[in-house]
């Protein structure tokens, strides 16, 4: 404790200034992540980022003997995440890239002694069907070591059947347990590993179906209209099999109920609220009692709520060893004696210590983000402003390292969505510019998600309008409450941020000096059409309507003639959510009419910037842009 103890006094009372950095500091992946104990508590994996390939790693923590059991670039995937499935396999979601509109993925095995390396869970058959998607686990089964339920569309393209899939007899293939249903897009167990709740979709009407007990059959419980009303969502079932937890409306924001399934008129008892915000996180359960004990909220302190004394207490001891900070037990042992911890806060990107309730030890393991370690980032503050026509909006300020000086440049950084939203916690890419001295501002325009489902739906069949004006008048807040010049703000975003910054290069040139994109959309009559080749198209329809003229009047390609600011565009090659022709184009016009516009493309680039050069190479060249058009004073630096 006294070790850990010192390491923190370091992390807290840091001073050091990071804006001198190198853009690796902030772009590199995490250099550790997914820290997780093995069920017995004798060992941990993780993922650990060497030259920007993933490896995944085990540790004996009794010997310290590591073992290497994907070699990072070694292997014709990506790993993605991965599960102990017990003491001796652990199973990995990998990804296989393969062209610019699908990915496929499988589930691989690892035997924890290295004797097993990418084997395959499932087993095709000459005859079955090669699903694009082969990597969804259901249930992990630990009371069954030998077993796991998979969700796999085998027998129908569409829609998925549940198996149990056989882990250690090759012989074995797999056990149908529930066959797919018309609609049925995903299933959940119950806490005794029954399929019980099916949701699905029809056009826009969203559903669920639950296996009764009492009468041993599928019936129908929910149904409501996408986009028109606030969905109830089941998050997962209680310990007792006729407990339900859902997140659903209460008086304009989600909160969580415990519906009981036993009474056919399924009654919701409250179980948390927050009046101001949505409760949108899962939720927390225990291992050692198989029950529910507390969910994810993102505004709460901490970031999360438990509903039982134990785990109140033990989190309030986290928080006093570490405070003022996100502490959460990432992992545990299945008897809980043993943790890996994950802590961070607005200014530290994170950190993993292994916990020891016997021993009342904690012990430090990794930094995710090392360059950084004592270095004094700025951190976020939440702020509030009102659009022009008397909307409150929250949003995230990253002010530049070593303090605000005069006449400072700034950015505008919506985020993408455009129902996604952002958070107070540590934020690689507000970090980094505010690193190189600009005032950085992060709205939570209307249309975001978290504050109530009205709120939400204010995106619907209006982009560029409302939600844009919220930009500017963000960036007009920030002129008159700071020290930011006017004439030096730029907006950033990616992908329905992208959109949002090259919009702004039409309707907003009084106010950004230059706009950037990164995987943004420029043409909704281009989005729209592609939506038709997938299952949401309806969503889509209702999301963004369907008169093409509108689509073409709210479309930043439609009006290259009034673009008068310079423009930077990068868009990954094999974007699978927003076509790479949507820039192609953009660049296209933007050059036969002699605008001033900058193009990047990402070789084997995706949408999530998940290749470590290719994340390193949007920094610098954004760098570069925002120094050309509104540079930081060299008197910072001196």
């Amino acid at each position: 404790m006294v070790r850990i103890l010192l390491l923190l006094m370091i992390f807290i009372s840091c001073t050091s200034h990071a804006y001198m950095l190198p853009a690796e500091a902030f772009g590199s992946l995490p250099a550790t992540s997914q820290v997780k104990l093995s069920p017995d508590g004798e060992k941990i994996a993780y993922m650990e980022n060497i030259q920007g390939q993933k490896a995944l790693v085990t540790m004996n923590l009794n010997s310290g003997e590591k073992k290497y059991l994907i070699q990072a670039g070694s292997q014709n995937f990506e790993p993605d995440y991965y599960h102990w499935a017990n003491n001796k396999m652990i199973l990995v979601s990998a990804r296989y890239p393969h062209s610019v509109r699908a990915v496929k993925t499988r589930l691989l095995k690892f035997h924890v002694d290295g004797s097993l390396h990418s084997e395959p869970v499932l087993k095709l058959r000459r005859k079955d069907r090669k699903p694009q998607f082969q990597h969804k686990i259901l249930d992990i089964l630990p009371d069954d070591p030998d077993h796991i339920l998979m969700s796999l569309a085998l027998e129908n393209s569409r829609y998925p059947t549940v198996y149990k899939v056989n882990l250690t007899n090759p012989k074995v293939l797999r056990k149908r347990i529930k066959k797919w249903h018309p609609n049925v897009l995903g299933w959940k167990t119950d806490r005794q590993h029954r399929v019980r709740l099916g949701y699905g979709r029809n056009k826009a009407t969203g559903f669920y179906q639950l296996f009764d007990l009492q009468t041993n059959k599928w019936r129908r419980i929910w149904d409501y209209e996408i986009y028109d009303e606030p969905g109830v969502v089941p998050l997962g079932f209680a310990k007792d099999p006729n407990k339900l937890y859902v997140r659903a409306d209460l008086d304009g924001r989600y909160a969580i109920f415990r519906v009981d399934l036993s009474k056919a008129d399924l009654p919701r008892e409250l179980v948390y609220a927050d009046p101001n915000y949505d409760v949108n996180g899962s939720l927390i359960y225990s291992q050692k009692t198989n029950d529910v004990i507390g969910v994810f909220h993102s505004e709460a302190e901490g970031a999360k709520v438990f509903f039982d004394a134990k785990h109140q207490a033990f989190q309030k001891t986290l928080d006093q060893i570490i405070p003022n900070a996100y502490n959460q037990v990432a992992s545990y042992s299945a008897d809980e004696q043993k943790y890996v911890l994950f802590t961070r806060n607005s200014k530290r990107p994170g950190a993993y210590y292994l916990g020891d309730l016997q021993t009342k030890s904690l012990d430090y393991v990794a930094e995710q983000y090392p360059l950084l370690f004592e270095q004094s980032l700025s951190g976020k503050q939440k702020i509030t402003y009102w659009a022009r026509d008397k909307v409150k909006i929250e949003g995230y300020l990253t002010m530049p390292h070593g303090g605000i000086k005069t006449n400072n440049p700034a950015i505008i950084l919506p985020h993408g969505g455009p129902n996604d939203r952002d958070y107070g916690h540590y934020d690689w890419l507000s970090e980094f510019f505010a690193s190189r001295g600009y005032v950085v501002l992060q709205p939570n325009f209307r249309g975001s998600s978290g504050y109530g489902f009205e709120f939400k739906m204010k995106s619907n069949r209006d982009w560029g309008g409302a939600m844009q004006d919220d930009l500017a008048d963000a960036a007009t807040w920030l002129i008159n409450s700071h020290s930011v010049d006017s004439q030096s703000i730029c907006i950033l975003g990616a992908s329905y941020g992208g959109y949002a910054a090259l919009m702004a290069a039409v309707k907003q040139q009084h106010i950004f000096k230059c706009a950037a994109s990164f995987a943004g959309f420029v043409d909704l009559n281009l989005l729209f059409q592609d939506a038709r080749y997938y299952r949401n198209f309806d969503i889509v329809k209702k999301q963004l309507g369907s008169d093409s003229k509108k689509l073409k009047q709210q479309s930043p390609i439609t009006y290259i003639e009034k673009i008068n600011i310079p423009i930077m565009m990068i868009h990954g090659e094999r974007d699978t959510v927003v076509d790479v022709k949507h820039s192609r184009n953009m660049h296209k016009v933007l050059q036969k009419h002699n605008k001033q516009v900058e193009y990047i493309e990402l070789k084997e680039g995706d949408h999530a910037l998940s290749n470590e050069a290719n994340r390193l190479l949007v920094l610098s060249s954004f760098e570069r842009f925002l120094n050309q058009h509104i540079p930081v004073s060299s008197e910072r630096f001196n």
